[in-house]
């Protein structure tokens, strides 16, 4: 089991939460934090994960999560609901990078990702996530790159592809109909010919037997 699923099994799942996309980070810059406060426990592993609650109405929350050195568990530290969340800052637009900051209410966090990857999808789901359930106070995106606000984008792309070809499909069929519809036109006219045909025929017929 790889570390975001341990995370999620141990510490998502026995509070009736789902974890939606975590990345593992370490700080830029380094905060000067007593002996005590880590427990004294040494290195350690931090990962940033999103996560929803189950129960209706869902609540969405973003915590930091550690691993010290040494141990296989996990520890909930700090924790921010989304609604907190007031700025994500992407660092460069123009490529990818594995640098970003987080401006919550009460806290700023400048972050590096393990991988600008690892970034890059974690941007997405955050982003993604802050679009289906905040409705008002949606935290601003800066710095990012295209791909990771492109959701909608693509969606839209994707709508005015499938858009396009009903509409070509549509002129064909209508264009399709109008063929058919002169074809019926022709028919019909052959058709009365035909009969005028038959009927001067048989006039003519009538009179040299007369």
């Amino acid at each position: 089991m790889n570390a975001k699923s341990a995370i999620s099994k141990e510490i998502f799942a026995p509070h009736d939460e789902r974890m939606l996309g975590a990345v593992q980070v370490k700080r830029r810059t380094k905060k000067k934090i007593p002996f005590l406060a880590t427990g004294g426990q040494g290195e350690y592993l931090t990962y940033i994960c999103l996560s929803v609650t189950n129960k209706k109405p869902a609540q969405v929350s973003i915590t930091k999560v550690k691993q010290f050195e040494g141990s296989t568990s996990f520890v909930r530290r700090t924790q921010w609901m989304l609604e907190q969340l007031r700025q994500v800052n992407g660092i460069d637009p123009n490529r990818d990078s594995p640098e970003f900051d987080l401006l919550f209410e009460n806290a700023f966090d400048q972050w590096v990702a393990s991988t600008a990857s690892e970034k890059c999808t974690f941007f997405q789901v955050l982003h993604h996530t802050c679009q289906r359930y905040l409705t008002d106070k949606k935290p601003e995106f800066i710095n990012c790159q295209s791909k990771i606000m492109g959701g909608n984008s693509i969606l839209h792309s994707a709508a005015d592809s499938v858009t396009s070809a009903v509409q070509k499909a549509s002129q064909a069929l209508n264009e399709r109909g109008e063929r058919l519809g002169r074809a019926e036109e022709k028919t019909e006219e052959l058709k009365n010919s035909a009969q005028q045909f038959a009927e001067t025929a048989h006039k003519l017929a009538m009179k040299h037997k007369c």
